[in-house]
């Protein structure tokens, strides 16, 4: 009966075990350590690095008893990998060690909805302002918070030019344009102006962006996150409790490659990813009508089929993002177009599924 029996059978047997309250494969994301099958007897690791102790503990469940239905097993070991620099459950005078135990909501906020993409030039921050105005557009109020230190480039799309005025308590109101209450570090510094700051400071000015701007009755804050996997990433889900990300991605492998680092990071970090859009997704010629697809075809929709994933919008090429964008005027304000009716159906998708 154990002949058949061996690690990649184990491993086949495990891709089907989820990571909880996703659709994501626990072995997609590299949760799964070392594999030892011998007569019969199978031994499998489960690697921990910043997950919540619970989820983990589920994998650990499913995984057995998924394990222990197979064919030929005798017995099954499921142990746990812990590479979270845990060594007790509290740190000195009782404090938690977890750093995501002080995840606290925002005053004024129901929903936090992050744009990502893990790679620079997809167009994820024209997607954080366009699906931010057709939330708004839905209906909902909406604030926008620029987390890119390094390159903001909000105020630009929404041509903005004064600076936030602060509360003797050093709060600070928000700008309010296009319907929207924004915030973004490129309107506290001349615009020529390069922000050359170590990671400290980074997640100092991302927390303070969170934390100390007055947001006022917000149904939704989307917040445009900075390119990679890093610091202002990391300090974004350890502050605020997310109700899910939207991934960016173009058609082509080079930007689907660091897509899929972005999802398996948050997934980690246990924040909901809520699905796919790809951007630059195609472009229809206005001389002819024809559809080309310039960057390639079909990348967002494999990415999100790969990990179970809601493909949320194709966005067009279209010149009125650019000009929008260059100008403070954006594309989803152009009534009737394509693109305009593309961001408001993302935006119906985010808004149901951030529930």
């Amino acid at each position: 009966m154990s002949s058949n029996l061996n690690t990649n059978v184990v491993l086949e047997a495990l891709k089907e075990v989820k990571v909880p309250g996703t659709k994501v494969s626990v072995v997609s994301i590299d949760l799964i350590g070392e594999i030892q099958v011998k007569d019969g007897h199978v031994k499998v690791s489960v690697v921990r690095t910043s997950e919540k102790e619970e989820t983990i503990n589920q994998v650990r469940e499913e995984a057995a008893e998924k394990l222990s239905a197979l064919p030929g097993v005798l017995s099954v070991n499921v142990e746990i990998d812990d590479r979270s620099g845990k060594k007790a459950p509290s740190g000195p005078h009782g404090h938690s060690t977890d750093p995501f135990a002080d995840r606290k909501g925002l005053p004024g906020v129901k929903k936090i909805i992050a744009v990502a993409s893990a790679k620079g030039g997809v167009g994820k921050s024209s997607v954080a302002v366009n699906l931010a105005l057709a939330l708004r557009d839905k209906g909902h109020n909406v604030g926008l918070m620029d987390a890119d230190v390094y390159g903001p480039s909000v105020p630009t799309m929404l041509n903005i030019k004064e600076a936030p005025q602060a509360t003797e308590e050093r709060k600070i109101f928000p700008i309010k344009s296009h319907g929207l209450q924004v915030m973004s570090m490129g309107m506290l510094m001349p615009p020529d102006q390069a922000v050359i700051w170590r990671g400290p400071l980074v997640m100092s000015a991302i927390k303070q962006f969170l934390q100390d701007v007055l947001w006022t009755d917000l149904d939704f804050l989307v917040i445009d996150m900075p390119p990679g996997t890093g610091d202002a990433q990391l300090t974004l889900v350890q502050t605020v409790p997310l109700n899910g990300v939207v991934m960016v991605t173009t058609p082509q492998e080079v930007a689907l490659a660091d897509v899929r680092r972005g999802i398996t990071m948050f997934v980690k970090v246990d924040v909901p990813v809520l699905g796919i859009v790809e951007n630059m997704s195609y472009f229809v010629c206005p001389d002819n009508d024809k559809k080309y697809d310039i960057f390639g075809k079909g990348g967002g929709a494999a990415v999100a089929k790969q990990y179970d994933l809601p493909l949320l919008g194709e966005i067009p090429i279209d010149p009125a993002i650019r000009i929008g964008g260059d100008e403070g005027k954006p594309a989803v304000e152009n009534d009737g177009s394509a693109t305009q009716e593309a961001f408001h159906q993302l935006a119906v998708k985010v808004a149901e599924l951030a529930e």
